[in-house]
């Protein structure tokens, strides 16, 4: 067996990683240059001084789009990336993960490009492109989970996939971090043209360096290859088979996944869509301070989602924990830690340093849950695993889509304060109640809808 890192299955991880830092700027930087994109003299519920320093200096197409409009555009890439996770979750374990991925991310990438045309031609073109953005990468998205079925060992799944996830994470610091600077200086289409460029270099990358199975990749060494398949070809001891539907619909470790995913994703969504605008006009930052700002907690997410994983494998490879225990501890403090730090928010928004510390200890135990839930199905049933992660994210996606578009809504309502707060609250009360189900799980091992 290789060290970690000199390994092909982590090569595997990392670019795994650097497609989904791009995936997920191209999803959210929309809700940066949404500041400089939106007139803000057409507004009367928000005030925006970040939109007009930056017109000062860079002159860029801005729109009359109200905030109900504002927060359906924001959510319209969920609206796509919700429809298709479970049929791509169920063609991931049909057809070639490589080039699912492959088309899927090169698409979106394609359309990235194209968003400023689709800004300029009117508020229906660009709901419709990023709806169909969000199409594409919900298929890269979701299909790349199954790859792993066949590249990780058990005992290293926590860290793998945890490197790989949490390119979400980065994908959200890079963004933010540069999407300020890159908008005062050369406006903000260049944002969409520059991450979709890089988009369509790793689509050719993935396409080239990535194989479904280690026993078909011409470069691995001969030593991983019999350590990957010996580790997980007990996995398979027998052909594909239908899927037994209606045993899953019963199965309690899968709901409780799938109310571990709506819950996680519900408040995850509002904090990375509006955690920008909410600095915004609660200490009226500008745009490049801004970008900072939201950044850092997605710096220490993903820092905290990588020492997760690694720690999770430490705990299977020594025994020290049962791979159930470890799942349901790192489920309980990534629902459970974030939901308390931003209960608090509300009660710190005349502290400009406590908002943000507790920001970044929100968005940094969040990341817990990749070693959680996160991998639970590839536990209970890794022969369907590429569709309990469409079933399971398709859960989480509906809590995304609601909180994103409610929150949308309420901040067009006219308030003396930033409304963000309030939901904020709320959202935390949903994934405590989902975090005491979660508790509840019975015991991973193989169940009968697995065909063992």
């Amino acid at each position: 067996m290789l060290p970690g890192f000199c390994s092909f299955r982590y090569g595997l991880s990392f670019l795994t990683h650097s497609c989904n830092v791009v995936i997920m700027a191209q999803r959210t930087c929309l809700s940066l240059t949404m500041v400089a994109m939106v007139n803000t003299t057409y507004l009367h519920g928000l005030h925006n001084t970040s939109a007009d320093e930056l017109l000062d200096h860079v002159k860029n197409p801005v729109y009359n789009w109200s905030p109900e409009i504002q927060g359906i555009i924001l959510s319209s890439i969920i609206y796509g990336t919700t429809l298709i996770q479970i049929p791509s979750g169920y063609l991931s374990g049909i057809y070639s993960v490589k080039k699912i991925v492959a088309c899927a991310l090169f698409f979106s990438s394609l359309l990235s490009l194209l968003l400023p045309l689709a800004a300029e031609l009117g508020e229906t073109s660009i709901i419709v492109c990023r709806v169909v953005q969000g199409i594409a990468q919900g298929m890269a998205g979701t299909a790349q989970h199954a790859i792993w079925v066949k590249w990780a060992p058990p005992k290293e799944r926590g860290l793998l996939t945890s490197i790989s996830q949490s390119g979400f994470i980065l994908g959200s610091f890079i963004v933010l971090l540069v999407t300020g600077f890159i908008c005062q200086s050369m406006g903000w289409p260049v944002v969409f043209y520059i991450l979709g460029a890089c988009g369509c270099v790793l689509s050719l990358l993935w396409f080239i360096l990535v194989y479904d199975d280690p026993k078909d990749h011409p470069c691995i060494s001969i030593s991983e290859k019999n350590f990957i398949t010996s580790s997980i070809t007990q996995q398979f001891s027998s052909s594909q088979q239908s899927l037994p539907i209606k045993s899953m619909l019963k199965s309690l470790p899968l709901l409780a996944i799938c109310l571990g995913y709506f819950a996680s994703f519900w408040t995850n969504n509002v904090m990375a869509l509006y955690t920008p605008m909410y600095i915004d006009y609660t200490f009226h930052v500008n745009i490049r301070e801004n970008g900072v700002l939201s950044a850092l907690s997605c710096l220490f997410g993903w820092i905290c989602a990588i020492l997760a994983g690694k720690m999770a494998d430490f705990l299977l490879s020594r025994n020290i924990l049962s791979t159930i225990s470890i799942r349901k501890l790192f489920t309980s403090l990534g629902l459970l830690l974030p939901s308390l730090f931003i209960m608090c928010l509300p009660y710190l928004s005349s502290s400009f340093l406590s908002t943000i510390i507790f920001l970044i200890l929100a968005s940094a135990t969040a990341s817990f849950c990749m070693p959680g839930i996160m991998i639970n199905a590839m536990d209970i049933a890794p022969r369907y695993y590429g569709f309990l992660q469409g079933l399971t994210i398709f859960c989480g996606m509906i809590g995304g889509l609601i909180s994103s578009t409610l929150t949308g809504i309420i901040i067009s309502e006219d308030r003396e304060e930033f409304p963000c707060g309030d939901e904020l609250k709320k959202f935390s009360g949903e994934k405590k109640i989902c975090q005491q189900t979660s508790e509840d799980h019975p015991d991973e091992s193989r169940h009968i809808w697995q065909g063992r």
